[in-house]
C-alpha cells in the first residue's frame, strides 16, 4: 500500500493543522466540512485552510503549499475522496456523527483506501460497529497532537481487525512523509498520552488548591524545572482549551470510571466563555502588551507575577536527574506541592500503563513526543530513585504498584554492554526496541571503539560502512577553537584512506550551530590583539575552504538553529541533509558585522552561478538577492523557506521530515556520492564594482532617510556592498578567495568599531540583538 494522497474530512484546527503538515511533504490533499450557507457552499473549509495559512505558529513550512489542498463540503464533494489512499477523520468528539461519516464513505472507498480516525479518546471498537469486515480491516486510529506540525507524536491505534499491511502502511506514511514519532497505543480510553497527560493536569489544578498556590506558581513549579515544556501546565491548557479539556476530562470519568474531574472554578471559567488563546482569555489574558492572570479564588485577573525565587534559579543549573530530586527537596509549599504531584502522578502511571500501552517505552516516548517532556515519566521515576516512590506512596496512604515491586535494582531501565534494556508489563527485562530508521548517537558512543577522538568541545564518531561525523558539544555547538580543530582532524581522518566521508551533524534537540563562538573574539577584541583576530578569521575561512575542497563527500545534517559560522560551514558541504524544521541565516548583521566564514562569498557565487545559463539576465540581480539576504539576517523559519532563501539548493540538498532519521539520511548521502566523488573546482565571477556598489549604497542611503536603520547599519550595508561588489573599482574577474579577502577586511573594520563592539556584549549578555 503506498499512500500519495490524502482526504482529511474536518476543517477545525487539528484536521486543517494535518492538511497543512502533509501539503508541507508534498502530498496532495483533499479538505472537506459541512456545507455552508448557499452562496459559498465550501466556506467552512475554505475557513479552515485560511485560518492554517495564517496560524501563529506557522501551520504550513511554506504557505505555497496550500496549493496542494482541494477543498469541498460533505454534501457536493464527497466524490473528492474516492481517489484518496488515505482518509483521516476529524471531525466533533462523538461517536454517532463519526459512524454516520464512515457509513457515508464506504461506498466510495477504492479497495486499498484506510480510513482513520484521528479521535483523541474514543475507542476504535465503538466508532466501527456496523462496518463491514473489509472496513474494519483497512480502519486505525491516527491522534495526533496540536499543533500538528510541531508535536513529534503520533498514535496509532490498531483494532484486533486492522490488517497488518494497513496498520505498516499507515506506519511507514507518518514516519517517513509526515516526520512523526509513533507510539503504538490499546485500543482504550484517552489512549497513552491523554490518559497520563490530563490526569497529570487535573493533579496539579488540585495540588494548586491544596498547598494554595497561584497559576504563576503552578507554572514555575510544573515546566522546565521538571523538565516539562516551558507552557507547563496553565499555558498549555489555554493553548488546548478549556472547553476541550473539560470534555475530555469528563469523557475519561464517564469512560474509566476514574476522576479526571476538574475544579469548580475550571467550570465556571469556561461557563464565562474565558476557554484560552481562542476566546483572547482563559488562565492567562493579554491586556494590550501585558500578560494578566487569573486569581482562581475570585475568578478575576491580576498582573503577571513571575517567580523570582533564587532557589529555583539555581536548580536550573542542574542537570534534570539530579534538578528533579532537588525539587523534591524544596522547602514550605513548593517542596510540599513538588512531591505531591510528582508521587501522584508517578502512581498513576505505574498503576495504568499496563493498561494502555505496550511497553513502558511507548509510555515514554509518547509524553516526551506528545507533552515535550525531557524524559519521560519512567525515567524521571529513576532519576528520582524508587526508595523516594515507596516511602511517598506510603505517606500519600497509596499501594506500592506491581511494576515498582518487579523493577529490579531501583531502575525501570538498565544499561549493560548490549545496549540498554527496560523492564516488559511481564515482569521480565527486554532490549530498548529502536527508533524505527535512527542512528542513536548515544548508542554509537556506547560502541567500543566507535568513538575515534574525542573532547570537551567536539568528538569524532564511527558511523559504520566508513562513515564518521563530527558532532560538536559545545554551548549551544558554537563553532569555537575546540570544535575547528576536531573538524580538521575529522577530514585529515577521512583523507587518510580508510574511511569514505564525512557527517557533521549532532544530537542536540535545539541547536545544529548557533554560529562562531563570539565569547572569544570579545576577548581577543579587549585585548586589543587585532593579529590574533586577523589569523582567527583567516583560520575559519580556511576550514571551510577545507571543508569544500575535500577529496571526499562531506555531508551536513542541519536542523534547528543553524546560524552565522554554522550556516557558512553548511553551505560549503557538498550536500546539506536538513531537518525540515530549520531556522537558518546568515544572522551577522545583528551584532554588527557581515559573514567572514565564506558565507558573503558562497552566497554571492551560488546566486550567481543560478544566473549563468541566461544570457540576458542582469548579474546585478544575485548581488541585490545577496545583499537582501546577509543585510536583514535573513533566517528561514523552515527548510522549505530555506531552500527558497538560497540557503538550500533545489536538487543537490534533500530534506529529512523526522529528524529520528536525519543522522542516517546523511549517511545515506555520504555512501551514495563516495563511490565516484570529485572534488568541486575553484570557481570565478565577474565582480560588478563601483555601479553595483553605487546602486546598493544608494538603497542603504534611502533606508536610513527613511528611517528603517541606524547610522551604523548603514555602514554594515556599505561594507556587505563593498564585499558583494569586489570593491569600488571597474569591474572585474575575483577568485574566491578574492572575496574571501575582502570580507574578512569588512569584517574586521567593523569588530574596530564602538557600535558593534556594543552589539555583541549586549547579545552575549540578553540573547537578544541591539540596534544602535
Amino acid at each position: 500500500m503506498r499512500i500519495a494522497k490524502l482526504g482529511v474530512v474536518g476543517a477545525g484546527t487539528m484536521g486543517s493543522g494535518i492538511a497543512a503538515l502533509a501539503a508541507s511533504a508534498g502530498i496532495p490533499v483533499v479538505l472537506l466540512d459541512v456545507p455552508g450557507p448557499a452562496g459559498d457552499r465550501n466556506a467552512p473549509a475554505r475557513g479552515g485552510l485560511e485560518r492554517a495559512r495564517k496560524a501563529r505558529p506557522a501551520a504550513f513550512m511554506d504557505v505555497a503549499r496550500a496549493g496542494l489542498i482541494s477543498i469541498g463540503n460533505l454534501d457536493d464533494s464527497l466524490e473528492l475522496l474516492r481517489e484518496c489512499d488515505l482518509i483521516l477523520e476529524a471531525i466533533i468528539e462523538q461517536p454517532a456523527p463519526k459512524q454516520a461519516l464512515y457509513a457515508r464513505l464506504e461506498p466510495l472507498l477504492k479497495e486499498s483506501a484506510i480510513v482513520a480516525s484521528n479521535t483523541s479518546g474514543i475507542p476504535m471498537r465503538i466508532l466501527t460497529e456496523g462496518r463491514t469486515d473489509r472496513f474494519k480491516r483497512h480502519f486505525l486510529g491516527m491522534h495526533f497532537f496540536n499543533p500538528p506540525r510541531y508535536l513529534h507524536l503520533l498514535e496509532l491505534i490498531p483494532t484486533a481487525d486492522t490488517a497488518p499491511e494497513a496498520l505498516d502502511a499507515a506506519r511507514r506514511f507518518s514516519e517517513i512523509v509526515l516526520g512523526k514519532g509513533i507510539v503504538l497505543a490499546k485500543d482504550v480510553p484517552g489512549f497513552v498520552a491523554n490518559r497520563l497527560g490530563v490526569y497529570g493536569m487535573v493533579a496539579a489544578m488540585k495540588g494548586l488548591m491544596e498547598s494554595g498556590l497561584t497559576i504563576d506558581e503552578v507554572d514555575a513549579l510544573t515546566g522546565p524545572l521538571l523538565g516539562r515544556a516551558k507552557s507547563a501546565t496553565f499555558r498549555t491548557a489555554d493553548i488546548t482549551g478549556l472547553d476541550v479539556l473539560l470534555h475530555v476530562s469528563k469523557g475519561l470519568s464517564q469512560s474509566t470510571g476514574e476522576d479526571f474531574s476538574m475544579p469548580e472554578w475550571v467550570e465556571k471559567l469556561a461557563a464565562s466563555n474565558r476557554l484560552g488563546d481562542k476566546t483572547g482569555g482563559g488562565f492567562y489574558k493579554k491586556v494590550d502588551k501585558d500578560i494578566t492572570t487569573l486569581d482562581w479564588h475570585t475568578l478575576e485577573y491580576g498582573p503577571q507575577q513571575k517567580v523570582e525565587d533564587p532557589a529555583l534559579a539555581a536548580l536550573m543549573k542542574q542537570p534534570l536527574a539530579q534538578r528533579l530530586k532537588s525539587a523534591t527537596e524544596l522547602p514550605g509549599k513548593y517542596g510540599e506541592f513538588v512531591r505531591n504531584y510528582l508521587l501522584r502522578m508517578s502512581h498513576y502511571v505505574l498503576k495504568t500503563s499496563p493498561a494502555i500501552a505496550y511497553d513502558i517505552v511507548g509510555v515514554d516516548r509518547a509524553i516526551e513526543w506528545g507533552y515535550a517532556w525531557d524524559a519521560g515519566p519512567f525515567q524521571q521515576m529513576d532519576a528520582l530513585g524508587h526508595d523516594f516512590l515507596r516511602a511517598g506512596f506510603a505517606r500519600l496512604g497509596l499501594d506500592v504498584p506491581k511494576l515498582l515491586a518487579e523493577a529490579k535494582d531501583g531502575a525501570f531501565y538498565h544499561a549493560d554492554a548490549g545496549g540498554w534494556t527496560a523492564l516488559s508489563f511481564d515482569g521480565r527485562y527486554a532490549p530498548v526496541p529502536p527508533v524505527p530508521g535512527q542512528i542513536s548517537l548515544e548508542q554509537v558512543r556506547a560502541r567500543k571503539g566507535a568513538v575515534i577522538e574525542s573532547s570537551k568541545d567536539a568528538n569524532i564518531l564511527d558511523l559504520g560502512d566508513g562513515v564518521l561525523l563530527l558532532e560538536a558539544r559545545s554551548k549551544l555547538n558554537t563553532m569555537g577553537a575546540g570544535v575547528l580543530a576536531m573538524l580538521r582532524t575529522a577530514l585529515e581522518r577521512v583523507a587518510a584512506g580508510k574511511y569514505e566521508g564525512l557527517v557533521i551533524g549532532n544530537d542536540d534537540p535545539r541547536a545544529y550551530s548557533a554560529g562562531a563562538d563570539l565569547g572569544s573574539v570579545v576577548q581577543q577584541v579587549q585585548a586589543a590583539d587585532w593579529k590574533g583576530l586577523d589569523a582567527m578569521v583567516r583560520y575559519f575561512q580556511e576550514g571551510a575552504q577545507l571543508v569544500r575542497r575535500a577529496p571526499f563527500p562531506v555531508v551536513a545534517a542541519p536542523f534547528g538553529l543553524t546560524l552565522g559560522g554554522g550556516c557558512e560551514y553548511a553551505l560549503h558541504c557538498d550536500r546539506i541533509q536538513a531537518h525540515a524544521e530549520l531556522y537558518m541565516g546568515l544572522v551577522e548583521a545583528g551584532v554588527g558585522l557581515i559573514p567572514a566564514g565564506g558565507g558573503t562569498k558562497e552566497l554571492l557565487f551560488r546566486f550567481t552561478d543560478v544566473l549563468t545559463p541566461f544570457d540576458e539576465a542582469d548579474p546585478f540581480e544575485a548581488v541585490k538577492r545577496a545583499f537582501k539576504v546577509i543585510a536583514m539576517a535573513t533566517t528561514s523559519t523552515s527548510a522549505l523557506e530555506a531552500r527558497a532563501l538560497g540557503y538550500l539548493r533545489p536538487v543537490a540538498d534533500r530534506i529529512t521530515m523526522n529528524r529520528d532519521r536525519l543522522i542516517a539520511d546523511a549517511k545515506a548521502r555520504v555512501l551514495d556520492l563516495a563511490p565516484d566523488y570529485v572534488a568541486p573546482q575553484p570557481r570565478t565571477i565577474t565582480a560588478l564594482g563601483k555601479d553595483a556598489f553605487g546602486n546598493l549604497l544608494y538603497a542603504g542611503w534611502a533606508m536610513r532617510e527613511g528611517g528603517q536603520i541606524t547610522d551604523h547599519e548603514k555602514r554594515i550595508a556599505r561594507e556587505l556592498a563593498y564585499v558583494l561588489c569586489g570593491g569600488d573599482g571597474p569591474a572585474r574577474v575575483v577568485s574566491e578567495q578574492d572575496i574571501l579577502d575582502l570580507e574578512r577586511e569588512a569584517f574586521l573594520r567593523l569588530l574596530g568599531t564602538k557600535e558593534t563592539q556594543e552589539r555583541i556584549v549586549h547579545t552575549l549578555k540578553t540573547g537578544k540583538p541591539l540596534r544602535n
